[in-house]
């Protein structure tokens, strides 16, 4: 097996950077989803509520948070922690760094209503959920596990199921709809199934498989323009529904920090 994609999200919810080389830190890969959209309240706001945010182009430039969107020009948003918020992601509340008025004016023009942008300036705050992890375990804004592994033949299955579907329109999806860190290739389909509880090693990093993944909305939405449709929804409910839990990918926990690459080894080691 083999790692054959690697990729970031710095800004939740918006679109990825596609890396051939990342940093493994003990909440995520180094710049994954550090910052994030809250609304008012400070309660997180992602594709979920606002699929324009696919649109977004983050990226990481001497330091700095670059964004760009359609029809917007690029604003560039310094890391600087102080006047702290409470945020809510997932009704765990924390406190985060507001990134100025700059950027909320900048969101707020792309999508005409306001947005605050939010950086999490201290990457510890945040314990994994303890019934899959450990008392050191942490995570950055991510949904709640610091790694999402993917696997191609698992991807190639789906998309045979849905073209024999009911919307084999919508085949074949590509990786990007499932948002993962990393993608292996050489396993068989479905494969990691059998890996949770177990520990993988990528290149020089070892991981715990935490817990399968469970989808939601977010798959249905194309990653380049925002646009909708039903599937994979439609089809892991009818082939990966495990206690009404759509499954797809595997939550990774780092065991470890140091570097990945493309092309890195992938093994079961325990």
């Amino acid at each position: 097996m083999r790692l054959v994609s690697l990729h970031v999200y710095p800004v939740k919810g918006c679109h990825r950077a596609d890396l051939a080389t990342a940093e493994v830190q003990p909440w995520g890969l180094a710049g994954d989803r550090r910052w994030m959209p809250v609304d008012d309240d400070g309660k997180m706001v992602s594709q979920r509520e606002e699929p324009r945010l696919a649109l977004v182009q983050p990226s990481i430039v001497d330091g700095e948070l670059v964004l760009a969107a359609p029809g917007m020009p690029e604003v560039k948003v310094p890391a600087v922690a102080g006047g702290q918020i409470e945020v809510d992601i997932w009704k765990h509340r924390l406190p985060a760094s507001p990134a100025g008025a700059e950027v909320d004016a900048w969101f707020a023009e792309f999508l005409g209503y306001p947005l605050r942008l939010v950086w999490l300036d201290d990457p510890t705050r945040r314990v994994v959920n303890q019934t899959y992890g450990e008392p050191g375990d942490r995570v950055s804004f991510a949904d709640g596990y610091p790694l999402l592994l993917t696997n191609t033949a698992s991807l190639a299955d789906l998309n045979g199921w849905i073209a024999a579907g009911d919307h084999p329109q919508e085949a074949p999806l590509p990786m990007t709809r499932f948002r993962p860190n990393v993608v292996v290739d050489g396993a068989p389909a479905w494969a990691e199934d059998g890996w949770i509880g177990r520990r993988i090693r990528i290149g020089e990093v070892v991981f715990r498989a935490a817990k399968p993944s469970d989808r939601c909305v977010m798959t249905t939405q194309d990653q380049e323009t925002g646009a909708k449709g039903r599937e994979p929804l439609r089809t892991l409910a009818r082939f990966r529904n495990v206690n009404q839990l759509l499954l797809f990918g595997t939550n990774l926990i780092p065991d470890g920090t140091g570097a990945l690459h493309l092309g890195d080894p992938v093994e079961v080691v325990g």
